[in-house]
């Protein structure tokens, strides 16, 4: 059996079957709004922008929900190769932004 390989799927250590893998942030960038962080991504995660304005949109899909149950995360965008993560103003980016890089990476589509 031959695999192609595939931009979503990477070897596991045990045998040539691939498994999905998460998303590498390859920047966070500040926006204008000190509540809004922008994720960089290493290969695209939406073709059309995918906007979910509160908890109760996202709770369907697979990772909006993991995004919105981390404390403080208003909103999302998802849209090209990155992410909008906004947050409620009492909660800081120190420990929320490595929070959100985790589950990204971990994500498993």
């Amino acid at each position: 059996m031959h695999l192609t390989p595939c931009p979503f799927l990477s070897p596991t250590p045990d045998s040539n079957i691939p498994t999905p893998m998460g998303f590498k942030v390859t920047e966070v960038q500040p926006t204008p709004n000190p509540n809004a962080v922008k994720f960089l991504l290493d290969r695209p995660i939406s073709d059309n922008p995918i906007s979910f304005l509160n908890p109760s949109e996202g709770q369907r899909h697979p990772l909006a929900s993991k995004l919105f149950a981390l404390n403080g995360v208003t909103s999302l965008l998802l849209l090209g190769d990155f992410i909008t993560v906004n947050k409620s103003g009492n909660v800081n980016w120190s420990g929320l932004t490595k929070k959100v890089e985790e589950i990204l990476e971990s994500f498993q589509e």
